[in-house]
């Protein structure tokens, strides 16, 4: 999101001239008047207000602080989301002005200081943040990077995320629903599931390249079945960043060596159930059929496995106790 030309600079600096003229006398722009308090992000330690009125969100940000019921008046697009969300947050989320698109380079910077914000939450994992102007966004209002990094952390993420925005209250509420929701599933599958070594076939292997995702412990499609007592078993044979901590790209013909010892296989789908190309091309390969867990009929579809939040995880909880389901019967 580099937009650093004389004009665009020229408008940053207009911009934020005018928004100084609607804030407090210490700096604080958009608005923002009152307590501040200091925040510890990605980007550092920040000096934010303590309550803010008005939140621009981008990323992973979105989802959660339209949960949470945050202040929000502007967001980037987050159209990947949108079938995980319920009805209410969904309406909340289309009405919403969006200030960015999709990718981080879509930032549109006269837009957020249209929205006059006392406070941007940038959502997006570290190595995107480069491709921001943070710079430009600090002219505006204080800047806190709260992005992901390996799958299982959008727990913290989220609360982080909804801490600084000042919207604890509905986001706890919404965090001990699912609490007690995975509790229950748990004592539920508490006799079958914790004993059965369980792999997971992700949704990012390539085809076209001959690879397929093994995921394991703590991945977008393992970590909230793990909620339920699902044990994954195994690891990533060469650990890299983020993600590649926790899920690895194996050749088509190593799915034997990868998946024979499972008990039972769980794999990503879509969220009206279909199947993705790369997990399609997975279950049509010869090699499928030899695994062990194919043979004995135990392999399983899970939806909504890329929930990013407490609410959506319920939602998944509930796909991933559908598709267990016939585990309680054997």
């Amino acid at each position: 999101m580099s937009l650093r030309s004389t004009s665009c600079l020229a408008g940053a600096v207009a911009l934020a001239l005018a928004l100084t003229g609607c804030g407090s006398s210490d700096g604080k722009s958009g608005g923002a008047q009152g307590k501040t308090r200091v925040f510890a992000a990605d980007n550092g330690k920040i000096t934010i207000p303590e309550k803010p009125k008005r939140v621009v969100a981008t990323g992973y940000a979105v989802p959660a602080l339209i949960e949470a019921e945050a202040p929000l008046v502007g967001i980037s697009s987050w159209k990947r989301g949108e079938p995980l969300m319920n009805e209410q947050d969904l309406a909340t989320y289309k009405k919403l002005p969006k200030i960015a698109g999709e990718l981080a380079t879509e930032t549109n910077y006269e837009a957020i200081a249209e929205a006059k914000p006392d406070l941007i939450v940038i959502g997006v994992p570290a190595p995107v943040l480069g491709d921001i102007d943070v710079k430009r966004l600090e002219s505006i209002a204080p800047v806190v990077a709260i992005g992901p990094t390996v799958p299982n952390m959008w727990r913290k993420q989220s609360h982080q995320q909804a801490d600084a925005a000042g919207a604890l209250t509905k986001f706890d509420a919404v965090k001990k629903a699912y609490e007690d929701k995975a509790a229950a599933l748990a004592a539920k599958y508490k006799a079958v599931l914790p004993q059965l070594k369980a792999g997971h076939v992700g949704s990012y292997g390539e085809a076209a390249k001959g690879t397929f995702q093994r995921e394991f412990s703590d991945s977008w499609g393992t970590n909230i079945a793990q909620d339920l007592g699902a044990t994954y078993y195994g690891q990533v044979k060469k650990k890299g960043p983020g993600s590649q901590s926790v899920s690895e790209y194996p050749s088509i013909e190593e799915l034997p060596a990868s998946l024979r010892d499972a008990d039972v296989i769980t794999y990503s789908v879509k969220p009206d159930g279909s199947l993705p190309e790369s997990v399609k091309y997975v279950m049509d390969s010869k090699l499928w059929k030899t695994l062990p867990a194919v043979k004995a009929g135990k392999t399983f579809p899970l939806r909504y496995t890329e929930a990013a939040t407490y609410g959506q995880a319920v939602k998944t909880l509930d796909a991933v106790d559908t598709a267990l389901a016939p585990l309680l019967k054997r």
